[in-house]
C-alpha cells in the first residue's frame, strides 16, 4: 500500500471568466482553504464545477493533482513569458480539489481508493485538459502538454464521505490494478487524435 498526503484542499466558485474573446462559466481557479472542508456524494461544500457535461457527477466529484508536477509547470510559464522564473505556481492552478504529495498517475488504476482518517474517494478516471488549463495557466499550449506528458491527475469518486483538511494523510487502498490511470489517458487520447 502507497501513502500520502494531502498538500493542498482547493475550491472554488463557477464564475464568468473572458477566455478567447468570449465569456465562460469557470471554476479552475481553484484557491487553497485552511479549514476542513465537507465531503459529499457530488463533491466539496464550497466548490462547484461549471461545464457538468465533461466534470463533476458522482464519479467526477473530486479532482486530485500530485505537487510532484508543479516545477514542471512553473518552469514552462516562465518559458512561455508568463511568469518570472522561479515564481511559484499556487495550489489549485491546475483546477485540482487535491493537491497530493506522494502518488503519481503511474501508482494509480481505476477502483483504487484514497483512505483519509473521515472520508473514502475512489480513483474513477484520468482528467482530459480543456482550453480552460490554457487560460489557467496563461499560455496556449498547457492542455496540449498535458496530454503528451500524461501528468493529467485523477478524478474520485465519494466512496465515504465526511471531511477533509489540508495536511492530512491518506493511504492507497488497492483496487482490483486491472486498468491504469496512465493507459486508460493515453488511449484516450489516442482515440481523439484519430
Amino acid at each position: 500500500m502507497n501513502s500520502g498526503s494531502l498538500f493542498s484542499l482547493n475550491v472554488a466558485l463557477a464564475t464568468p471568466r473572458d477566455i478567447g474573446g468570449r465569456a465562460v462559466m469557470t471554476a479552475i481557479g481553484k484557491r487553497p482553504v485552511t479549514a476542513a472542508a465537507e465531503v459529499r456524494p457530488l463533491g466539496m461544500v464550497g466548490d462547484e464545477q461549471a461545464d457538468l457535461s465533461v466534470h463533476g457527477g458522482l464519479g467526477k466529484a473530486i479532482y486530485a493533482y500530485p505537487s510532484e508536477h508543479y516545477p514542471f509547470w512553473q518552469t514552462v510559464r516562465a518559458q512561455a513569458n508568463v511568469a518570472s522564473w522561479g515564481e511559484p505556481l499556487a495550489p489549485g492552478a491546475l483546477g485540482e480539489n487535491l493537491t497530493l504529495a506522494g502518488l503519481l498517475e503511474d501508482q494509480v488504476w481505476i477502483g483504487d481508493v484514497l483512505r483519509f482518517a473521515d472520508c473514502e474517494l475512489a480513483v474513477s478516471e484520468p482528467r482530459f485538459p480543456c482550453f480552460k488549463l490554457n487560460a489557467a495557466l496563461g499560455f496556449t499550449h498547457a492542455a496540449q502538454l498535458m496530454m503528451a506528458n500524461g501528468w493529467c491527475g485523477f478524478y474520485l469518486a465519494v466512496r465515504r464521505p465526511g471531511t477533509l483538511r489540508a495536511g492530512e494523510a491518506f493511504e492507497l487502498v488497492p483496487g482490483p490494478r486491472e486498468v491504469g490511470i496512465p493507459e486508460l489517458f493515453r488511449s484516450r487520447v489516442a482515440a481523439r487524435r484519430r
